[in-house]
C-alpha cells in the first residue's frame, strides 16, 4: 500500500539525554497505524516533531509525507497539508461554544467579521459526522469528556484531515465512549482519513489497528503487521518492555490484620445542588495489609466519595463518620484529613497531584514540610536526602531532583505524586485511578509499589475504572452505582461478569 509518511533516521536530545535515536516510522495511507511503548520511550517526542511542535532544525532525520520532504516550522505548517494533532490534555475553551472552539483560530469571516450562519451550519454537519447530536451553541464546559474528544475530532475535519494523530485518546474515558471514539476512528478510515494512536490499552489497540509500531528507549524496535498475522498482546508487551511478563499483577501472599480505616453513613450532597446527592448512606472499610478496589462506571460517585472523605474537597452538605483504629477522627481539612493517617493520589496528576513547574524534590515533601524543616525553616539538605531515598526506592526515572516534575514521563510523574504520599506516612492510601494513562512496565512498578505499602501494615483503597486490574490486585471489591455501594466481593469470588451484574441490577436505585 501506498505510504503516507515516513520518518527516517530521527533524532532528538534534550540536554545530554538522548529522547529518539535513529527512530523509523512508515505509515501507509487509509490505514490506522498505533505506536506503543513505555512511558518516556519517545512516542509523543516523535509526535511532536511531525506536527511542527519541535520545528525543522531542532532534530535530525528526515520526514517525508505525501510524496515530500517536508521541513515543518510550526504546527500550522502540519495543519496546511492535513495533519492535526489531538493531544491527551485536550486544547478547548470551556467557556465558548462548540462552534467558537471548532473554528477557533480558523474563523469563517469575510472582510473580518465572522459569518456566524456558516459556522454554525457548518459545525452542524461537522457533528453529524462524528455523531453528536447536541446543539452548536452548547458550552464545551457543559460537555462531558467523551464529547469533548469528538469535537476535537470534528474541529480535525473543520481542517481537512488527512493524517490524524491521537495521544492516548480514551485514557480518561468509560468503556462506552472508548467504544464510540473507536468506532469513529473504523469510519474515517473507511473515509479515507489515515490515523496513528498511542496508546497503553492494548486491547483497543488491537482491535483497531492495521500496524503497530514499537519504541524501546527511543529507538524503533519492531513494526508489527496485524493484516498479515495475528498479533497478542504478549507479544507487544514482550517488545515494549523488552522481556516477558508472564504475570501482569506481582505475586503477594495477603497478611490481613485488624480493622484500620472505616467509614459510616457517608452521604454528600453536589457542591452547586443541594438537593442532588452525589454519595449516599455509604458504608465500607480497610484492614491493615489489605488491598480493597472500589469499581464502577464513570459517573457512580467514586471519585467524590474519595475526595469528600479527604479533607471535604468535594460537595456540601456531608455527613457521616470516618474512623481510623475504631476512633472517630476529623477529615473535615485537608490538614486534619493528613494528621489522621489519611492520603489520597488525585486520578488527576497534572491538575492536582503535581506543582508540574516544581522540582521533584520539593513535590515530594510538600505533603509533610514538617518533616523537612525546622521552626518553620526548610532544611534544604534534608529534602533533597528524602528525594534520594525515594527516587532510588521508587525506581523514579530522571536526571536528578532538581529535575521539573512536569519534564518526567507519566509514569513516573504517579510514582513522584505516590513518594509525596507516602512521605506523609500514611496508615489509609487512598489511589484513585492509580495507572491511567501509563504503560504495562510502569504498571507493574505501581503494583508492585502498593504491595509494598499493604505488607508495612497499611490499608490501600483503589478506584479503578480497569476491572481487570482490580481483580489482579485487589482482596476485597465493592461496587459503587449512583453514589451507593451495590455489591462487594472477596477476591475469590469476584469478577468481571458479577460487577456488572452488579451493576445494572440496582441501576436507577
Amino acid at each position: 500500500m501506498d505510504p503516507i509518511l515516513e520518518m527516517r533516521g530521527i533524532q532528538k536530545s534534550f540536554g545530554s539525554v538522548k529522547a529518539l535515536d535513529n527512530v523509523n516510522l512508515t505509515v501507509r495511507r487509509g490505514e490506522i497505524h498505533a505506536i506503543c511503548g513505555e512511558n518516556g520511550a519517545g512516542k509523543s517526542t516523535l509526535m511532536k516533531i511531525l506536527s511542527g511542535v519541535y520545528p525543522h532544525g531542532a532534530f535530525s532525520g528526515e520526514v517525508v509525507y505525501d510524496h515530500a520532504g517536508r521541513e515543518f516550522s510550526s504546527i500550522y505548517d502540519s495543519e496546511s497539508v492535513g495533519i492535526i494533532i489531538i493531544h491527551q490534555e485536550l486544547a478547548l475553551v470551556p467557556m465558548l461554544s462548540i462552534t467558537e472552539n471548532i473554528f477557533l483560530g480558523n474563523e469563517q469571516s469575510r472582510s473580518g467579521v465572522i459569518n456566524w450562519a456558516s459556522s454554525y451550519a457548518k459545525t452542524k454537519q461537522l457533528l453529524q459526522k462524528v455523531g453528536l447530536n447536541d446543539s452548536p451553541d452548547t458550552l464545551i464546559g457543559a460537555l462531558g469528556i467523551g464529547k469533548q474528544q469528538l469535537v476535537e475530532i470534528a474541529k480535525a475535519l473543520s481542517k481537512e484531515v488527512k493524517l490524524l494523530i491521537l495521544d492516548e485518546p480514551t485514557a480518561s474515558l468509560n468503556e462506552k465512549d472508548s467504544d464510540t471514539l473507536l468506532e469513529l476512528l473504523l469510519e474515517l478510515k473507511s473515509r479515507g482519513v489515515t490515523a496513528i494512536i498511542i496508546s497503553h490499552k492494548l486491547n483497543e489497540i488491537s482491535r483497531v489497528a492495521d500496524a503497530i509500531t514499537v519504541i524501546r528507549d527511543g529507538s524503533t524496535v519492531d513494526t508489527l503487521d496485524c493484516k498479515a498475522e495475528e498479533i497478542s498482546e504478549d507479544r507487544i508487551i514482550s517488545a515494549m518492555v523488552g522481556r516477558e511478563m508472564a504475570d501482569r499483577y506481582p505475586k503477594r501472599i495477603p497478611k490481613i490484620g485488624e480493622t484500620i480505616f472505616e467509614v459510616r453513613g457517608w452521604h454528600v450532597q453536589h457542591p452547586a445542588q443541594r438537593d442532588r446527592a452525589i454519595v449516599k448512606n455509604v458504608n465500607f472499610y480497610a484492614r491493615a495489609g489489605e488491598v480493597v478496589g472500589i469499581a464502577g462506571l464513570m459517573g457512580a460517585g467514586r471519585t467524590e466519595l474519595a475526595m469528600s472523605i479527604f479533607g471535604r474537597a468535594y460537595g456540601q452538605g456531608i455527613r457521616g463518620e470516618v474512623l481510623v483504629h475504631g476512633k472517630k477522627v476529623d477529615v473535615s481539612t485537608v490538614p486534619k484529613a493528613i494528621s489522621n493517617g489519611l492520603a489520597y493520589v488525585t486520578e488527576d496528576r497534572k491538575g492536582n497531584g503535581l506543582l508540574l513547574n516544581d522540582s521533584i524534590e520539593r513535590n515530594i515533601t510538600l505533603a509533610n514540610l514538617p518533616g523537612i524543616s525546622k521552626c518553620g525553616v526548610i532544611n534544604d539538605h534534608q529534602e533533597i536526602s528524602v528525594a534520594k531515598d525515594f527516587l532510588q526506592r521508587l525506581r523514579i526515572r530522571c536526571q536528578n531532583g532538581g529535575q521539573p516534575v512536569g519534564n518526567l514521563s507519566g509514569g513516573n510523574q504517579q510514582k513522584v505524586v505516590i513518594s509525596k504520599w507516602l512521605y506523609s506516612q500514611p496508615e489509609v492510601l487512598i489511589l484513585d485511578e492509580p495507572t491511567r494513562g501509563i504503560d504495562v512496565g510502569a504498571k507493574y512498578e505501581i503494583y508492585s509499589i502498593i504491595n509494598q505499602a499493604v505488607a508495612e501494615g497499611k490499608c490501600v483503597v483503589m478506584i479503578s475504572s480497569e476491572m481487570p486490574e482490580l481483580l489482579g490486585m485487589c482482596d476485597r471489591v465493592y461496587v459503587m452505582n449512583e453514589g451507593r455501594f451495590v455489591g462487594e466481593f472477596s477476591a475469590q469470588e469476584v469478577s468481571q461478569e458479577k460487577i456488572m451484574r452488579a451493576i445494572v441490577k440496582n441501576g436507577g436505585n
